[in-house]
């Protein structure tokens, strides 16, 4: 198999995105986060502005909570008032998502790219998960606040992504049956996590 793409999912605080960064270099491939949204741009022409002011927007409302079918592949044309919609936006996402699948191997971060590539077969999708206290005590490197305000605002990034999972997937976030491979890394630890995903790749991919 000449592309090997890895998906990871993660709960805030767990190094889901350290662990992704760890295994892109020790695999000497891309690593995509939020330059999917620039590519996005570039391929839609959709300013990118948009895109991240989506991201910040949907935090802030109660959009993903509203049922909708979950994403099929088809493209808003740019004739229609809806071609800048938030659902139009994740679908250019979603288009780079696929050709990159297609183009390279790479670790891609979030985006619900686990359901977009579902029907690829060289992608292995994981899903990176930790106790509540690792998290707080991971996210405590990054944000000045006390353990309680960490675990409230772990809780609303954690609830925003599942959030946003189901509205585009019509799946639940957290559901071990959407993966292939779910890791705890308070147990494992960063270098360990990716050694685990190695180790399924070299069985998975043989």
């Amino acid at each position: 198999m000449e592309n090997i793409v890895i998906t990871i999912a993660r709960q805030y605080g767990s190094g889901g995105r350290t662990v992704g960064e760890m295994l892109a270099d020790r695999l000497g491939i891309h690593y995509y986060d939020k330059e999917l949204m620039k590519l996005a741009s570039d391929e839609s022409g959709i300013n990118e502005a948009l895109f991240v002011n989506a991201d910040e927007k949907i935090k802030s409302t109660k959009l993903f909570r509203i049922a909708k079918s979950a994403y099929n592949g088809e493209l808003i044309p740019p004739e229609s008032d809806d071609f800048t919609s938030t659902d139009n936006l994740f679908n250019y996402q979603a288009k780079i998502i696929r050709k990159l699948a297609e183009e390279e191997s790479c670790v891609i971060i979030g985006r619900c790219a686990d359901y977009v590539l579902k029907e690829y077969n060289n992608v292995l999708s994981v899903f990176v998960h930790a106790p509540m206290e690792f998290c707080i005590e991971q996210a405590a490197k990054k944000h000045s606040m006390s353990p309680r305000e960490l675990e409230r605002f772990i809780l609303k990034t954690d609830k925003h992504r599942a959030e946003y999972y189901k509205y585009h997937t019509g799946r639940e976030w957290t559901d071990a049956r959407n993966y292939d491979l779910c890791l705890n890394s308070s147990k494992l630890g960063f270098d360990r996590c990716v050694e685990e995903i190695i180790a399924y790749m070299d069985v998975r991919f043989r």
